[in-house]
């Protein structure tokens, strides 16, 4: 199919459109017609978006299916997706339809909540696409518009706090970026990611400020688009955003948070920081190594004194997304590919967990732990569901969570063996906090009396779990699935990696005879 790209991409914004011009009023009718509207259209983008994956040559290490053109003022359109970025299209296109299955219930102005998730999945997608600075930084930037009025408009009582902590923490990382895309436009001549590449950025070391910048303008332009992307996944300590955005978000907001937006963070390092500038990811690798390994330790203990379930999970996401940037930045074939194996299966476990929360919040309206307990005698089903993604949370071989941290970890090691030992302690603290909220929430004598005429999950939230349940145990019994897909692509960004640091090196002993 010609143009596929841009045709699963804008099928949302089409939606978007269709329901802000034609749909009228705020009765029953109007609400259930948005929902559907909105099912109607995450699902036809899924579906199409299957046509990627089908035509997707995993041999080629280049980028695929490429449109390219001119938009506004000359700026460039241009569209692609290679080994890295592909699995992340499907994987937003597959979270959306059961992100707008969960927000069934919601009956505040539910056209334009709609909407906001519609464009969202648009601009979602367009960063994971673009081949364009220009292009990528307009999508990665606008994406934070939707997701501030979803927080902000129908989120908990100190919403507006966190939406706009939210907005200013991620919104400032990415000024760093902006002037550091212009400097690389400058120097360059062009905004072509692909051209981008294969540029040499100047790698001299130079003082500024009476200080000796190690690699250069590399490392500049690499702390840069750190800012942006430590922010964005988010590293300690730049994290606090991030349990305050899920706790007020409501249940389809956290779970698109957790399951696609941290995800841009890791794809920005593996599209710009690793390839672009190698010898500043060298120069800063130990710091991000140690980083990674302190908030995989320090946010599990976290985890483990929270009371709001959401909160629990939400510092449990920084502590996964640990494993992540420690897997980019070892630089080796099981890092790299643990890493993204990691975030797709974070994608489903956390999703599923926030989901978790909401069954419950959605019958209770509590997220306090203390005010659960006993459940599985009410709710055998969600007990099962809910017991299956703790255990993939935890990394129970079997599930993908697993896969994800056992590559991460073997890549760090082959880096740094202190810090992979420091990271594999955080396995342990992952069991425990995650372990110790099931069983207060779910097991035990029912004692409570609010929760005696609590329900089991319903047809459609079954409906909901079931494709997770399927990706959770089919990644984990199969994880060629996805590494047959972005083993070739990530083996070309290590050896250019690898190539592109050397020939630094062998530049800097002839400058220095």
């Amino acid at each position: 199919m010609d143009n596929i790209l841009s045709i699963v991409t804008f099928i949302p914004a089409l939606a978007a459109a269709i329901l802000a011009v034609f749909l009228r009023g705020e009765d029953a009718a109007a609400q259930r017609n948005a929902k559907w509207v909105a099912l109607f259209a995450t699902t036809v983008t899924f579906l199409v978006s299957i046509g990627i994956y089908t035509g997707f040559d995993p041999a080629d290490t280049g980028f695929q299916m490429v449109e390219e053109g001119e938009w506004l003022m000359g700026l460039k359109y241009k569209m692609g997706v290679d080994g890295i970025s592909v699995l992340f299209v499907l994987l937003t296109t597959f979270i959306m339809p059961l992100t707008i299955l969960a927000s069934w219930e919601v009956t505040t102005r539910v056209k334009e909540y709609m909407i906001a998730f519609l464009l969202l999945e648009t601009l979602m997608l367009g960063v994971f696409m673009a081949l364009d600075l220009v292009l990528f930084y307009l999508f990665f930037e606008a994406g934070l518009i939707p997701m501030f009025l979803i927080i902000g408009i129908w989120g908990g009582k100190e919403r507006i706090y966190a939406s706009f902590k939210f907005f200013l923490y991620t919104f400032l990382g990415s000024v760093l970026m902006l002037v550091a895309m212009v400097s690389m436009y400058v120097d360059a001549g062009t905004t072509d990611i692909a051209l981008l590449m294969k540029h040499q950025f100047s790698s001299e070391s130079f003082s500024l400020l009476g200080v000796h910048v190690l690699g250069g303008a590399q490392t500049l332009m690499f702390l840069a688009f750190f800012a942006s992307f430590a922010v964005k996944m988010p590293m300690w300590p730049v994290h606090t955003w991030l349990p305050d955005a899920h706790v007020q978000a409501p249940t389809a907001g956290s779970v698109v948070l957790a399951a696609i937006l941290l995800k841009m963070g890791g794809y920005g390092f593996l599209r710009f920081s690793l390839p672009m500038f190698p010898v500043g990811a060298e120069v800063m690798t130990d710091l991000i190594l140690w980083l990674s390994a302190i908030a995989v330790v320090y946010t599990s203990l976290v985890a483990m004194v929270q009371e709001d379930m959401k909160k629990l999970i939400a510092y449990s996401s920084v502590a996964h997304m640990g494993f992540v940037t420690m897997g980019i930045f070892a630089a080796n074939q099981q890092g790299v590919d643990g890493a993204i194996f990691q975030m797709l299966s974070h994608g489903f476990i956390s999703a599923a967990l926030f989901l978790c929360v909401g069954v419950i919040y959605d019958r209770m309206h509590t997220r306090d732990i203390d005010a659960y307990g006993g459940l599985v005698n009410r709710m055998p089903t969600y007990a099962r569901v809910f017991m299956l993604f703790t255990m993939a949370n935890v990394g129970l071989p079997g599930t993908s969570g697993f896969i994800g941290e056992f590559l991460t970890l073997m890549g760090t090691f082959q880096k740094n063996t202190w810090v992979a030992a420091v990271a594999a302690s955080g396995v342990i603290f992952s069991a425990g906090y995650a372990l110790w909220l099931y069983r207060r929430v779910v097991f035990g004598d029912l004692i409570k009396e609010s929760l005696k005429a609590i329900t089991d999950m319903t047809s459609r939230e079954r409906a909901i779990f079931a494709p997770l349940i399927v990706m959770t145990i089919l990644l984990g019994v199969y994880p060629a699935l996805v590494t047959d897909i972005i083993g070739p692509s990530t083996a070309a960004l290590i050896s250019n990696f690898d190539t592109a640091l050397a020939a630094a090196e062998t530049a800097t002993q002839v400058a220095s005879h």
